[in-house]
């Protein structure tokens, strides 16, 4: 929504300062114009990059109208569910542990979150460091290393399409140069004529480079950007793993693993402390009041 909002202002704004000066907005209907920047555009794009890489641009093109990052309520989930595994880990033995690892679509504590298990490469990643958890003799400075460089490979897999899209954000006004140049070219053609044609043909070049500035400052920019931040944001959630996971490696109970977690949520997305408690130990808060 915020895309679209956006979008409407910068080209409400524009048109209709443009009107305001006196122009007229059929001068600015170049059609052939938009088909040569936008077809050569789309054209470097695919040649720029795998078709994996193209078919994701359009999906996280989806994902930042939409906004579609973790919520409140999935951070939650996620710690909920990394509480329930680390209290199994400590006070289950292996072998019934393992079975939630080995088989988490039919694991009773991965159902109970089906806002993490909707993802399965998030639940992979915690399955995988689970099980060298209950190895019993990994350092957890080799784990954390080793989650670290995991999480690197997986952020850089996930950004490609906001560098895929601002490199053709970047190459947008070169391109509609390229359109004004062949609409000089036409002018160039019509030097016979009487300067109300020729006029009209060099404006309507000239468009060609107004269409690509703005295209390229106006709009793939922005969304590179937005793209950028929503992917970032879906990575977060295995910092927050890795953050409580070396902290339980380290010692520390389940409830204070899990803070260390909670702590790399940020912004008005983080769950507080007393609904992290009720989320993990349900009923704890209700047990004073009782006696």
């Amino acid at each position: 929504m915020g895309i679209l909002v956006g979008l409407v202002i910068a080209i409400g704004c524009m048109l209709g300062g443009f009107v305001a000066m006196g122009g007229h907005l059929i001068v600015i209907w170049q059609p052939w114009e938009f088909v040569i920047i936008f077809g050569m555009a789309a054209g470097t794009f695919v040649i720029a990059n795998p078709m994996k890489t193209v078919m994701d641009s359009g999906k996280a093109t989806m994902e930042a109208f939409t906004n579609k990052g973790p919520k409140r309520q999935d951070f939650l989930s996620l710690l909920g569910l990394l509480h329930a595994l680390m209290r199994e880990l400590k006070t289950k033995p292996r072998n019934e542990v393992e079975t939630h690892f080995d088989d988490p679509a039919n694991s009773e504590i991965f159902k109970n979150y089906p806002e993490v298990t909707k993802d399965q490469d998030l639940v992979l990643f915690i399955c995988d460091y689970c099980r060298l958890i209950l190895i019993g003799n990994a350092r957890s400075h080799e784990i954390e290393a080793l989650m670290e460089e995991e999480i690197g490979t997986h952020k850089k897999y996930k950004l490609k399409p906001y560098a895929a899209i601002n490199t053709v954000a970047e190459a947008l006004p070169a391109l509609g140069i390229v359109a004004a140049v062949l609409g000089i070219v036409k002018a160039m053609g019509a030097l016979d004529q009487s300067p109300q044609i020729l006029g009209g043909l060099i404006g309507a070049a000239l468009v060609g480079t107004f269409i690509g500035v703005f295209a390229s400052y106006g709009m793939l920019a922005p969304l590179a950007v937005k793209i950028k931040g929503v992917r970032e944001k879906q990575c977060s959630v295995y910092t927050i793993v890795k953050q409580s996971l070396i902290a339980y490696m380290n010692g520390a109970l389940p409830q204070v693993a899990i803070e260390h977690g909670r702590k790399g949520i940020a912004g008005s997305d983080r769950p507080t402390i007393d609904e992290v408690e009720s989320a993990t130990v349900p009923g704890a808060r209700a047990e004073p009041a009782a006696a």
